[in-house]
């Protein structure tokens, strides 16, 4: 295809507020085909043939391309060009487009190509952040959030979660680890970061489904009491806490992390604080302070941003409600305030994206079964957000960060890491 000389992207003034009427079908026209073209040149002509639904197909870079992207009407066409970074999970999971190749590579290229985009200044952000606005995480926002990603359904995420239902990044010592012993050295790497002892008193704010408050107490005798707003969640943790004789040493408890009452040794959250909001942060950082004793000490683990940025809005408004990745410089509002020390910082991006291949694969297995029991639409929308965060994470757009913190004062803390990496 000739390339196009780089003018900015324009479509018709009405489109993005709906009023613009587009045949669904028919041919395609000259301006279809223009709009396709200027496209495919402001996004740096990224290694993907776009296939309009005529069949016509307009390349971008490489041959053979990393994938195909096939959209089956005009409608979804000018939808997509309206607003790009919601409509295409919307219409990927009606099955208005389609992607013909590994959807993996074509989400690597397909951000790496939104990167290019904003760095040539034609990414238009207010537009985006008013068609997008994300919801809050109040008190009562962050119930109705957690409910709807959470309390799908606890079947659900055991068709292609590990053994103790983690739905969090697993630790990979070895690359070839299975999922299951993964996620157990990711709970021993973060019970030794914490230098858990027998009797220590351990308050977990956001616990999922309970396994680390529960390998917290078998491994390394700690006391714990793990807050959660997940209905089903806790329903699940509770009723295997008991059936393993755990019940005396953990506690469930079905309330919001701004409620944490009590004394304790140590704080640890692991995959709650992408759910609190960084307007939120001074008020975890004093639910903390409150909570430690002198020489406490604590632990946060979350998907975060080397800068910071909303996360992607589908995944936001369709996925994940209210979630928000921060950056570093927006974590250390949880510390600055009450005077923590940041004792550690650990990077585990890539270890993110492994955890999510296999959750992908073990997906794939039941899309059928996940198809029938919801419907395409949703099995298909799971499908993308699970590509997709192996896509940010292995094109470095997500970052996982473990962090861990302690008062000021406190003298007791490791000369170096040797605790970290001895046999268990």
């Amino acid at each position: 295809m000739k390339k196009i000389k780089s003018v900015p992207l324009s479509i018709p003034a009405d489109t993005a507020n709906g009023t613009y009427e587009v045949p669904a079908a028919g041919p395609v026209t000259a301006i279809d085909r223009w709009l396709a073209a200027r496209v495919i040149d402001v996004l740096g002509r990224p290694p993907i043939t776009f296939v309009l639904w005529n069949g016509e197909e307009l390349a971008g870079a490489g041959s053979p391309p990393v994938a195909y992207l096939r959209i089956c009407d005009r409608k979804a066409f000018y939808k997509l060009l309206a607003n790009p970074e919601l409509q295409f999970g919307d219409l990927y999971s009606a099955g208005r487009i389609e992607i013909e190749g590994d959807l993996v590579r074509f989400l690597e290229s397909a951000y790496a190509a939104m990167t290019h985009l904003s760095h040539v200044g034609r990414l238009k952000k207010p537009v985006s952040l008013l068609l997008n606005r994300p919801r809050t995480n109040t008190l009562a926002g962050s119930r109705s959030n957690i409910h709807h990603h959470y309390d799908i359904s606890n079947d659900f995420y055991a068709l292609w979660l590990d053994d103790e239902m983690q739905y969090t990044c697993a630790y990979f010592p070895a690359p070839d680890m299975t999922l299951e012993a993964a996620q157990i050295a990711k709970m021993d790497h973060v019970c030794r970061k914490l230098q858990l002892k027998p009797g220590d008193r351990v308050v977990e704010a956001g616990c999922g489904w309970g396994g680390l408050a529960r390998h917290m107490a078998r491994h390394y005798g700690a006391r714990v009491q793990a807050y959660n707003i997940s209905h089903q969640q806790i329903i699940y943790a509770r009723e295997r806490a008991r059936r393993e004789g755990l019940a005396d040493r953990v506690e469930y408890i079905e309330d919001d992390y701004r409620n944490i009452s009590g004394s304790y040794d140590v704080f640890v959250s692991v995959g709650m604080l992408e759910h609190v909001g960084c307007e939120n942060y001074v008020e975890l950082g004093k639910v903390i302070d409150r909570s430690l004793t002198r020489d406490g000490r604590g632990l946060i683990h979350s998907i975060g941003r080397n800068m910071r940025g909303r996360l992607n809005p589908w995944i936001e408004k369709r996925i994940f409600p209210g979630a928000y990745p921060p950056s570093l410089r927006q974590m250390l509002e949880i510390f600055e305030p009450c005077d923590f020390s940041v004792l550690d910082i650990e990077n585990l991006r890539l270890h993110y994206a492994k955890t999510i291949e296999h959750w992908l694969a073990r997906y794939e297995k039941h899309f059928e079964r996940v198809s029938k029991k919801f419907d395409p639409s949703f099995a298909r929308a799971w499908r993308l957000y699970l590509a997709g965060s192996i896509a940010a994470f292995t094109s470095s757009s997500l970052q996982l960060f473990q962090v861990t913190f302690t008062r000021a004062h406190n003298n007791d803390i490791p000369w170096n890491r040797m605790h970290l990496y001895r046999e268990s």
